[in-house]
């Protein structure tokens, strides 16, 4: 069996066969959506992140294979490839190993060394090593134009030893130990005045040991040095360095020592400094990717409110809040600009009183989605003032990351040539509160606000995880054919930009599709693209009702006998009751299909066109307004989760500025009775998700810095 194969089974803890069979899938250019969803036989029932690793890793470990097969290559042709050598590099498991095995075999620039190689120097060096007597007189035979002195034939001896040193992989491999073990990463602020925030105050002198060095430090530290404010080095015990490396020498002198000493601080300790660097950065940039995916995925999902019209409120102050009223279906019926806040004059806001009323009652209008940015707290004021007389309709405050860069973009120009970006604006507002994926895939996940430090970290990395997460959820949500724009459309398994255009075309000139066959009359859609999408597209006005299921048309035939073999007619509770009695494993077989797809087929009959976002919370709707200054230590108070970091969670509860939990204050420790000590505390993540409607209590009040502290446990002092 392929040695890649076997490691990846190892470090995925998965099968040779799951593997092969997911890469063999891949290559025959099914997607990764459709081979979770409907070959959950063939892949032992991996999901999407199971098999987005299989495929990344294969490639990971391809560059690899290929890299050390170019460095042996290079080795063998110098001459200098030895058996040992040979293993070693085949053993390597990353690409810095492989270069570290490299490094004394590569070309490289003209050194000090060199030129003190050419000049013969090297038996110089030889007898440094040998600790002869007299050695000043030794040097002067190899005085030359290069070196016109014994001092500096020394020197160049010296340069000859040190570089050698510099290049002796065991001792790199050590030293990179010795770093990542026992050295300290630290921080001194270098110019405070660029600063203004003192948002990098915690680092202004700062040490931590690089194995506890926790990602989100790392990365904050990065962003604070390349701004100017910090100055970044390590904290290392030069000591300890030096014995270890003049332990391989029986005897010592003032040369071998000062050679000893350049190679340490001057060549390998810095080389190893940057490698330590760049992995603690890749691996807080990891782990900021996973973050941004799991709060991306948990945004995403986010039920819609079905069938409510809805006004989107885009605040401003001097310039004019943008309406804008969409139907139940997210069609724009009007919009309008009004002056709310002040600087308006009272006749303005009074006027603006009257409009907004009047919107509400012209259009039926059941909520308002108001923007959370600019004079969003003034605002909220303002529609909590005038609600009481329209007790039906409640507001909800929409998280706008990200609006403006949709309202800029080509996409919304098409939608809507003729509206100006600030009313496009306020029409993205108001359907991310009634069909949140429908609105966000629209945007470019980067801009949507529900990481951190995203801008630090690999952008094409993160681009490349998060279109996995929104393309995941589509598929997994599913989508309906009829009323689906071409952006959510193009994240459809096996569709792309053109056919989905080609979808929309379609159907406003032929009208609503009424069955997937007909899906193969679109330009461009051909039999595979159909294979790989039509599962996950839904049509609830189609003839036959499983075109608005998840059951994928290649299973018709088996889901026809099934019904037929339980005389099954009509969905009904008759019908629930003898699926929900079903023998999964005899049936199967009866069938001639797998377990796993039996079992899906079941659930979908169970709930035809079911949405995957109705399990989690619904948005938080209110009447009524808060302000930071009305906030009381210990007031219970409910939120909605908005960011989870690596410190803690974001909540929006209702006042302007989101109050934060931090993660000491989101379960109850009790210390170890034998030890007396906490427990570790967990990641925030793996106690709530963005969406999570949470009660807490408010720890914290600063007014003037705008920062809320809140609790996920009622803090005994208010018991």
């Amino acid at each position: 069996m392929d040695k890649k194969y076997l490691q990846m089974s190892e470090a995925l803890q998965l099968t040779l066969k799951q593997i092969d069979t997911v890469l063999n899938l891949t290559a025959e250019g099914n997607t990764i959506p459709f081979i979770a969803r409907y070959r959950k036989e063939a892949t032992g029932d991996l999901d999407e992140v199971a098999i987005k690793a299989i495929i990344d890793m294969d490639k990971s470990l391809t560059a690899l294979a290929d890299r050390k097969e170019a460095v042996l290559a290079k080795i063998e042709s110098l001459g200098k490839l030895t058996e040992q050598l040979r293993a070693e590099i085949e053993a390597a498991e990353k690409l810095a190993d492989v270069e570290e095995l490299y490094l004394p075999y590569k070309e490289k620039r003209r050194t000090k060394a060199t030129i003190a190689r050419e000049a013969g120097l090297l038996d110089l060096t030889r007898l440094i090593l040998q600790n002869v007597a007299d050695l000043e007189s030794q040097a002067e035979k190899f005085v030359s134009e290069a070196f016109p002195t014994a001092e500096k034939a020394l020197a160049g001896a010296v340069d000859i030893l040190a570089e050698s040193l510099a290049e002796d992989t065991k001792l790199r491999a050590w030293t990179y130990n010795e770093i990542w073990t026992n050295s300290s990463l630290t921080s001194q602020v270098k110019d405070e005045e660029a600063d203004d925030k003192q948002v990098f105050q915690l680092y202004y002198d700062f040490s931590e040991p690089v194995a506890k060095l926790q990602g989100y430090r790392t990365l904050a530290i990065n962003r604070g040095e390349n701004l100017g404010i910090l100055k970044v080095g390590f904290s290392h015990n030069f000591d300890k360095m030096t014995r270890f490396y003049q332990a391989r020498f029986k005897a010592m002198n003032p040369y071998i020592e000062a050679a000893v000493a350049d190679a340490i601080k001057k060549k390998i300790v810095p080389a190893m400094e940057r490698r330590v660097r760049a992995e603690l950065t890749e691996s807080a940039e990891d782990g900021a990717i996973q973050l941004f995916s799991t709060n991306l995925r948990n945004l995403l999902l986010v039920p819609p409110l079905k069938g409510k019209t809805v006004l989107g409120f885009d605040p401003a102050f001097r310039t004019g809040a943008k309406l804008a009223v969409v139907d139940a279906t997210g069609k724009l019926l009007t919009t309008q600009v009004i002056h709310p806040v002040k600087p308006a004059s009272a006749r303005q806001i009074e006027e603006a009183k009257k409009e907004l009323s009047l919107l509400i009652d012209q259009y039926g209008v059941e909520i308002v989605a108001i923007g959370n940015g600019t004079a969003s707290r003034e605002s909220e004021a303002f529609v909590a003032e005038i609600l009481p007389n329209h007790p039906e309709v409640s507001y909800a405050i929409v998280n706008e990351s990200g609006a403006s860069v949709y309202s800029a973009s080509e996409l919304a120009r098409h939608e809507f040539p003729d509206l100006t970006v600030e009313k496009r604006s306020a029409i993205s507002i108001a359907r991310r509160l009634q069909d949140p994926l429908a609105e966000l895939v629209k945007i470019d996940p980067k801009s949507i606000g529900v990481g951190q430090y995203q801008h630090d970290v690999s952008q094409k990395k993160l681009s490349d995880q998060l279109d996995f997460v929104v393309d995941t959820v589509v598929n997994q949500v599913g989508v309906n054919v009829n009323t689906a724009s071409p952006a959510l459309l193009a994240h459809v398994a096996g569709l792309n930009k053109t056919i989905s255009e080609n979808i929309v075309a379609y159907r406003e000139e032929n009208g609503e599709l009424k069955s997937r066959q007909e899906l193969k009359k679109v330009p461009r859609l051909g039999d595979k693209a159909f294979e790989q999408a039509a599962g996950f597209l839904r049509l609830p006005n189609a003839v036959n009702f499983l075109d608005n299921t998840g059951v994928h048309p290649e299973s018709y035939p088996a889901v026809e006998a099934l019904l037929e073999q339980l005389s099954i007619s009509q969905l009904d509770e008759e019908a629930h009751a003898k699926l929900q009695a079903l023998d999964i494993t005899r049936t199967a077989e009866d069938l001639g299909i797998g377990q796993a797809t039996l079992k899906d087929i079941v659930a979908d009959l169970l709930k035809p066109g079911r949405d995957l976002r109705d399990n989690f919370a619904a948005p938080v709707l209110r009447q009524d307004v808060l302000d930071m200054k009305d906030l009381k230590i210990g007031q219970e108070l409910e939120g909605v989760v908005r960011n989870i970091v690596d410190f803690g969670a974001f909540v929006d509860i209702g006042v302007h500025e989101d109050g934060l939990i931090h993660v000491s204050r989101m379960m109850e420790r009790k210390r170890d009775k034998k030890t007396g000590r906490l427990p570790q505390l967990p990641h925030p993540s793996t106690l709530l998700a963005v969406g999570d409607i949470v009660t807490v209590w408010v720890t914290e009040v600063d007014v003037k810095r705008s920062r809320i502290g809140l609790s996920l446990v009622k803090p005994r002092e208010l018991d």
